[in-house]
């Protein structure tokens, strides 16, 4: 993808950091199989992407980063997703929870976070719980004060690169109240490796458990609020349009090479209109995408409602252009080795992220029926 692609072109300014994110994505590409197959954290790619300025790049302004836009993100979301979607979803979950402990604890620890972000330190998020569903900005369990800290006792589901963390996004009710905290993985947080699942398994997206975990005074932040960076928000859409963009190119190419009857499959006319199908959808939500971002950038209170559709549409989108690509594969394209079989996996995943389509379909219907 170049950026004439893209309905809103990034800034001048970002070019040379996407195009290094490019060049990167390729190589990661050429394994992302073998790291899929054996459900291992590529860790070497996070590496990379560190010591390219990646890291650096997307860590707003205002706590010492470079402050890159919310059109550069969403396009470095769908390189990476295109080319390794497990590493895409690691490294925006470690960029979401680092960016958020610098910004929700600016006030206090805030400029330590940051540099530990800076250093190559790795962030991970902790905040789904089993029984809070996909409201996880809504915690059901509660700290209990412990002098002038607090603790936690619970489980935390679905962490993405646990397992290599050097600090957890944590959130508990203090008073009721949702509040997030920083908190350095020890002997009480446990990792329960059952992590076995069929997309996106290289992000060993692993189940912690607590046990009375101190969550420290100095490590927690306020509510996050208007001006700070929305990074899971804005990197979920871009996660399922990147391995939508990959499922349509392994599709395509399977159909030009693969001749029945003396003739490319892509001859076929009802391979023609399927294939136009999903290609007019997916540049639907990719425009629809954009038009959040280009939101987010100027500051239109807007963009949140306008992410939570273009996740939707892009999780279905996602499904739809791999599941064709199996039935244009047949039975090649359901062999284990075919990237066309993983890609349909790793889009299935996407519709259970959080917010998933059930939820955001509710949220959206109720909104546009207007009921409260």
């Amino acid at each position: 993808m170049t950026n004439a692609h893209f309905c809103f072109p990034v800034p001048e300014s970002e070019q040379i950091l996407l195009d290094t994110v490019r060049k990167l994505a390729g190589e990661f590409a050429a394994v992302a199989a073998e790291y899929d197959e054996r459900a291992e954290i590529a860790v070497g790619h996070l590496d990379s992407l560190h010591h390219a300025g990646v890291n650096r790049a997307v860590l707003p302004a205002a706590v010492g980063g470079g402050g890159l836009s919310y059109l550069g993100f969403g396009q470095l979301v769908r390189i990476l997703a295109a080319a390794d979607p497990s590493t895409a979803t690691i490294w925006t979950m470690h960029t979401g929870a680092g960016v958020a402990l610098a910004e929700l604890t600016f006030q206090t620890r805030g400029a330590f976070f940051a540099e530990e972000f800076l250093a190559g330190k790795r962030f991970a998020n902790a905040l789904s719980e089993p029984a809070s569903g996909n409201r996880f900005l809504a915690p059901q369990q509660d700290a209990v004060a412990r002098g002038s800290d607090w603790t936690l006792s619970g489980a935390k589901r679905f962490v993405s690169g646990a397992e290599i963390a050097d600090y957890l996004l944590v959130n508990a009710r203090v008073d009721g109240v949702p509040t997030f905290f920083g908190v350095v993985p020890d002997e009480t947080v446990t990792v329960i490796p059952i992590w076995d699942t069929l997309g996106l398994r290289a992000t060993r997206s692993q189940l912690l458990e607590f046990h009375d975990t101190v969550l420290p005074a100095e490590f927690r932040g306020r509510a996050p609020g208007p001006g700070d960076f929305a990074v899971i928000p804005a990197g979920l859409p871009g996660i399922s349009l990147g391995i939508a963009d990959a499922a349509l190119a392994a599709l395509i190419a399977h159909a030009q090479s693969r001749i029945i009857l003396d003739r490319p499959l892509s001859h076929q006319q009802w391979v023609q209109h399927e294939v136009a199908d999903v290609q007019a959808k997916l540049a639907a939500a990719h425009a629809l995408y954009e038009q959040a971002l280009w939101q987010a950038d100027h500051g239109i209170p807007l963009f949140f409602p306008t992410l939570d559709r273009a996740k939707y549409l892009a999780n279905k989108v996602a499904v739809e252009v791999a599941q064709l690509g199996v039935r244009i594969g047949g039975a090649s394209g359901y062999l284990k080795r075919s990237p066309i079989q993983r890609h349909l996996r790793d889009a299935e995943a996407g519709q259970l992220m959080a917010y998933s389509t059930e939820v955001l379909a509710s949220s959206m219907g109720a909104e546009v029926l207007g009921v409260e």
